[in-house]
């Protein structure tokens, strides 16, 4: 299938920046318009789209790109009554209705890989592939102990977010929120939840998987979350490890974002597609 035959169904556009309304909330969407394949980038759990700035300039002007802030998140995107991880993936709809997109190749880091492996999973003619940065690995890291951790760290930031928020650097969430979002994150995670999320999925998916902590980890404990990735491999061909990076879990978008744009040009060549050249914005 040629890009072109791709993005028939989709607007096309010039670039624009708005928010999109959804449910009882908005989202701070920038869609860079024109006929290249689309990207929706998803982010990190309290993580905001300018995250992706490299990943976007290394690829450059020959894809399409989509980026948002979630509820709460970022500068300008609204508070909500549902945080709700489910809430999440409709709103990745919400945002490609929106922009006339009916294709997208979807890209997420952390919890955004969550989203995005659920939206591939359960979009299989809307989902042209995915590129699953650092996240959405199968494998039992919660318990009693973790869940009580959870909350003791959010609770123990939480006197300096309301600080940070007018900068977009902190969510305008609250601290039981934030660690109730975390806490049902570490549910959805388990094997016997996501290992049938990711059987499931029918395009082509290449993971980016970094080294090292995350934010809250100790010792080895992110490593050990990695490997639930191995039976999964094995399980779908289709699913492969595109790139395993030397940065840790919070660096790896600054310092490895050729890694990530090498692995979205695969996915769109996979699809069937020609993909925009390789020398992208440089």
């Amino acid at each position: 299938m040629s890009m072109a035959k791709k993005n028939s169904t989709s607007s096309t556009g010039s670039a624009w920046s708005g928010m999109v309304p959804v449910d009882d909330t908005a989202l701070a969407v920038t869609d860079t318009g024109g006929p290249g394949i689309p990207v929706v980038y998803l982010n990190g759990q309290f993580a905001t789209q300018g995250y992706w700035r490299r990943v976007v300039a290394e690829l450059g002007t020959g894809w399409r790109h989509i980026t948002y802030d979630e509820r709460a998140r970022g500068r300008k995107s609204k508070r909500s009554a549902d945080y709700s991880f489910e809430a999440a993936v409709r709103d990745v709809d919400a945002v490609l209705t929106a922009r006339g997109v009916d294709r997208a190749l979807v890209v997420g880091w952390s919890y955004g890989a969550v989203v995005a492996a659920h939206w591939a999973s359960r979009n299989p003619e809307r989902a042209l592939g995915a590129v699953l940065v650092d996240g959405a690995f199968p494998y039992d890291w919660l318990d009693d102990a973790m869940e009580q951790r959870i909350r003791k760290l959010f609770r123990r930031m939480g006197w300096f977010m309301p600080l940070l928020r007018p900068t977009g650097l902190a969510p305008r969430m609250n601290a039981e929120q934030q660690a109730d979002s975390n806490i049902e994150l570490g549910r959805l995670s388990r094997e016997r939840e996501l290992g049938p999320v990711l059987d499931n999925i029918t395009v082509p998916v290449r993971y980016v998987v970094a080294s090292g902590t995350s934010l809250g980890s100790k010792g080895d404990e992110q490593e050990r979350i990695r490997t639930g990735l191995d039976a999964v491999t094995v399980r779908n061909p289709r699913i492969q490890i595109g790139a395993k990076v030397a940065s840790n879990h919070g660096a790896l978008l600054k310092k490895d974002f050729a890694a990530i744009a090498e692995s979205v040009r695969e996915v769109a060549l996979l699809d069937g597609g020609d993909g925009p050249p390789r020398s992208g914005g440089r």
